[in-house]
């Protein structure tokens, strides 16, 4: 176990000096190995080539950069503007109606950009405007764009899930379904959350315009095709109809379709499309790869095994360990980055999930492991938008430069509940999350 923590020690230090956390992860993890290989540095560095190839060559994680491509061609064919109008066409007209249009949309954009990031980038370019010129208070504005980009890591299809998936060796496909319920969940409580703040302050968000039947059926058959799209990869997962991968090939090919049907195609989108597609995905395996060889490194040093034993000696029941895991994630959250954090803690704690025996006869622990998944994924949610990192509150300060870092956090309190709120949900009723996939447990895409 004392390699295994120096080990995270020095990624944490590394990280800290602003190194990248896969280069960080990968040349700590690399050390390591020659460390244990008694300096022998070809012998140590053979799991560090092992696991360049074994990411690299994986065919399950070609769905990152399709998925990706798809979130692109979305973005850049301004979907969001007609989710954002959809949406407003709906609610618009009733108290804090713009702010729970913004939830809304940031839930469908997340549900076919895979990308809190760029849910919450995107939207704020949409959404507030708006919601300024209806005189609504910066703290909702802004929180709700700032929350409801949230969605955008657990509606699948979810670049987060699929890493989580990696990570754990979990079916990318079982963990899409199993976010879905949770995903609408949040939507539904987000919703609540600008309720009450309007409840309370009604002047923080006025009613807007009313539409006409008209406007309301054009602005809703502008975001059939994107439905469509989200359907067709969803229902061809439940369905069993293709695979993982399939789908995410489906998708990228199904925006470009949409984005030339509704007459937004244009070379210039498409190459901007596919080099953002291109530097994200880079980046993505770099940090695969140096996850893969940390990961090689804490096993070979047995710290999985170390922790089993400590918590088989201390008599804890499963949920205790579980509610310690998690507090150490909203702790670590607010000062880490969601990914970073992901990657470093889920291969320590995954096997101690799994063999913890949650649920009678999953004896090799794959429903505790899916159910875990949304739980981390919530967990990180929480974490993009809890002070002081709050990623998602940053990603907007920089966007919106007259408002002040503080008033976000403020606005996003409410939000921030309604998310503990669903984390005990599906820590409570794990049902939420089992749903779907226990429907199709003999499916293994």
């Amino acid at each position: 176990m004392e390699i295994s923590l120096i080990a995270f020690a020095l990624v944490i230090g590394l990280v800290l000096l602003r190194v990248p956390i896969g280069i960080a992860m990968g040349f700590i993890g690399a050390i390591g190995f020659v460390y244990l290989r008694d300096g022998r540095w070809s012998a140590g560095l053979g799991p560090a080539a092992d696991s360049i190839l074994d990411v690299t060559q994986n065919d399950a994680l070609s769905v990152i950069p399709l998925f990706i491509f798809m979130g692109m061609v979305v973005a850049q064919s301004g979907m969001a503007l007609d989710l954002y109008r959809a949406a407003y066409a709906i609610v618009g007209r009733l108290p804090g109606g713009l702010a729970m249009s913004t939830i809304l949309a940031c839930g469908g954009f997340s549900a076919v950009s895979g990308s809190s990031l760029a849910t919450a980038a995107t939207m704020s370019k949409v959404a507030l405007p708006p919601m300024r010129k209806f005189g609504y208070h910066d703290s909702l504005s802004t929180a709700s764009v700032a929350a409801g980009g949230t969605l955008g890591i657990l509606i699948p299809p979810s670049i987060i899930l699929i890493i989580y998936g990696f990570l754990t060796g979990q079916s990318i496909g079982k963990l899409f379904l199993a976010g879905i319920l949770p995903g609408l969940l949040g939507v539904l409580l987000y919703l609540c959350a600008v309720g009450f703040v309007v409840w309370r302050r009604p002047d923080y968000g006025p009613a807007g315009e009313k539409t006409s039947w008209a406007e309301t059926r054009h602005a809703l058959a502008k975001v059939v095709p994107i439905l469509l799209l989200f359907t067709l990869i969803i229902g061809g997962l439940y369905g069993k109809v293709f695979t993982a991968d399939e789908a995410a090939g489906i998708g990228a090919f199904g925006a470009i379709v949409i984005a030339v049907f509704i007459g937004r195609f244009s070379i210039k989108n498409l190459i901007e499309a596919v080099a953002q597609t291109v530097k994200t995905s880079v980046g993505l395996f770099v940090l695969l790869i140096g996850a893969d060889i940390f990961n090689r490194l804490i096993t070979r040093a047995g710290l999985p095994d170390d922790l089993l034993a400590l918590v088989q000696g201390a008599e804890m029941g499963p949920f205790v360990v579980l509610g310690i895991i998690i507090l150490i994630y909203i702790v670590i959250g607010a000062v880490f980055e969601s990914l970073s954090m992901i990657t470093l803690t889920v291969p320590v704690f995954a096997p101690l999930i799994a063999s913890l025996g949650f649920f009678e006869g999953d004896l090799n622990g794959e429903m505790a492991l899916i159910w875990f998944g949304i739980i981390v994924v919530v967990v990180t949610e929480i974490s993009l938008i809890t002070p002081p990192i709050g990623l998602n509150v940053f990603v907007l300060r920089s966007v919106v430069t007259d408002v002040s870092t503080a008033t976000i956090f403020r606005g996003v309190t409410p939000f921030w509940g309604a998310d503990m709120v669903r984390l005990a949900l599906i820590v409570a009723l794990p049902a939420l999350s089992l749903m779907l996939p226990l429907q199709v447990l003999s499916f293994s895409p």
